[in-house]
Formats: C-alpha cells, sequence, structure tokens
C-alpha cells in the first residue's frame, strides 16, 4: 500500500520509507541534497556498512583481477597486439553497456512500493544525494555478483584464448568509470578534458536529468540522440 501524502524522514533510514511515496518518489529523488555527508540507508549496522565503499578500494580489488585475466590470455599463446585489440574490445563494449545501464535501467521510471525502493538503492540515492562520497562507487560485492553471469557470457561467445582479454578489458574500463565518476563530482580539474566531462555530468544531475547519460565521455549520448541541448542548459545557469 502506499501511503496518500507520505513524507520522507530524512533523520531515519530511507530505503524502506521511499517506496511508500508512489507516484511522487520521481519528483523526490531527482531533487538533489547537495551535502557530503550521506544519509542512512538501512537501521542494520551490516547492512548499512555494506552500502558503503571508499572510491579506491575499487582499483585495489579490480585491477589485480585485470591483470590476472590478462595473464591469462597471454598464457594461452596470444600475442601482446592481440591481447591489446581483446583488451580494446571489451573496453569499448563496457562503455555501451555503462551508457545503456545509465538510461534504461538507473532511470527507469517507478511508482510501485518495491520498485522505488530497489531503484532508490542502485541509483536513485546517487541523485538524490550526489555528494555523497562513500556511496558514489558500485559496492565491491554487488560487482562481483554481477560479474559471473557476464563472464558465463563472454566465455559463451569468445575463444577460451580470447575471453580473459576480454573480460579484462571490460573489468578495466568498469575501473576507469567508477574512478572518473568519483573525480567529476569530487575533484578540481584543471585541464579542459576532465573539465569538460565535470561540467557535462553535472549538467545530469541539476539540470536536465533525462539527458547526458555518458560518464566517461558523450559518444553514445551522440549516437543515440541523449546529447543535452545547450541552449537549455544556458538557461538555467
Amino acid at each position: 500500500m502506499v501511503a496518500q501524502d507520505f513524507t520522507v524522514d530524512l533523520n531515519k533510514p530511507l530505503v524502506f520509507q521511499v517506496g511508500h511515496l508512489g507516484e511522487a518518489y520521481q519528483e523526490w529523488v531527482h531533487q538533489p541534497i547537495v551535502s557530503k555527508e550521506g544519509p542512512r540507508f538501512f537501521e542494520s549496522d551490516f547492512w548499512e556498512f555494506l552500502t558503503l565503499t571508499e572510491w579506491y578500494v575499487i582499483p585495489l580489488i579490480w585491477l589485480p583481477v585485470v591483470f590476472w585475466f590478462i595473464l591469462k590470455s597471454i598464457r594461452m599463446d596470444l600475442t601482446i597486439p592481440q591481447v591489446a585489440l581483446m583488451m580494446a574490445i571489451g573496453i569499448f563494449t563496457w562503455t555501451l553497456l555503462e551508457y545503456t545501464l545509465h538510461r534504461f535501467l538507473f532511470h527507469i521510471k517507478t511508482k510501485s512500493y518495491w520498485g522505488n525502493t530497489i531503484h532508490y538503492l542502485i541509483h536513485g540515492c546517487h541523485h538524490k544525494h550526489p555528494m555523497d562520497g562513500l556511496r558514489l562507487v558500485f559496492p565491491p560485492a554487488a560487482t562481483a555478483i554481477l560479474l559471473v553471469p557476464i563472464w558465463n557470457l563472454i566465455i559463451f561467445i569468445a575463444t577460451p584464448s580470447t575471453a580473459p582479454a576480454i573480460f579484462g578489458g571490460g573489468l578495466l574500463g568498469y575501473v576507469m568509470y567508477d574512478v572518473t565518476h568519483y573525480y567529476l563530482h569530487h575533484g578540481q580539474p584543471t585541464s579542459e578534458v576532465p573539465k569538460g566531462l565535470k561540467k557535462y555530468h553535472l549538467n545530469h544531475h541539476f539540470r536536465i536529468q533525462d539527458k547526458g547519460f555518458g560518464i566517461t565521455s558523450s559518444v553514445w549520448d551522440k549516437a543515440f540522440g541523449t546529447l543535452p541541448p545547450l541552449k537549455l542548459a544556458k538557461k538555467n545557469r
């Protein structure tokens, strides 16, 4: 049941509250609260801990895995150029997956109790609290679970020697994405390219939230017509 005129209490754990918003959830979640201190998600300290991840944990955990998979392909007699090509395919595939997930899953419209609750957990929390530094990168435990079907898919469509390099490239693309995403929110870039990416991404959060789904680049936004209109961005300044 959805409570009528329900108000979220920000001083209490949020996850099991947001579902009660019903159709009002979409408006609520896209009204960001700019604070580096994030809200509490769960009453349980254990489940709360699993939602908190420092950004540097991502490369510390996953880069060794990337190298292991690369070495696996090299040991199967793939040459360095061949490994590099397979990794490039993996990275390229990740960029498309990054865009697709962000556009079609992370921005899915929900209104049911469990729909709102799950959406808040996977992405809504980031739009509501975009500067929460401990919930900007994806928790490693959740990533590990998702990597299992991805690995099984790759070994199904690729050869035994190329699959590890493709998987390693895709995983490297993910690490680059997560670290870049954190930097765009909390870093202070001085060169033009990162400054442009930061402006582009924050525009997605604070101005036009149904456009600009690319994080590491705007290539797929250009390809699929979701590039934010510059004139509208200027009017909102």
